[in-house]
């Protein structure tokens, strides 16, 4: 366990580059796409990364209306 925060420290920067780009390439993918369905996959994409980012709670990202 003590690894797994060893390389999390190290490394955070880049993964918090490739955590980025992925909702930005799933948000695009979703946002030139008529279906549903890649909306949902976005959807849980950024549901996994506000968990792994500890967005919860009060912390969690508001929904704007559209």
């Amino acid at each position: 366990m003590n690894e797994a925060f060893t390389f999390i420290r190290e490394n955070w920067e880049a993964i918090v580059n490739i955590a980025t780009s992925v909702v930005a390439a799933a948000a695009l993918i979703a946002a030139l796409t008529p279906g549903e369905a890649d909306n949902r996959i976005v959807s849980t994409v950024r549901k996994i990364v506000d968990l792994l980012a500890l967005n919860v709670g009060n912390a969690k990202n508001e929904k704007k209306p559209r």
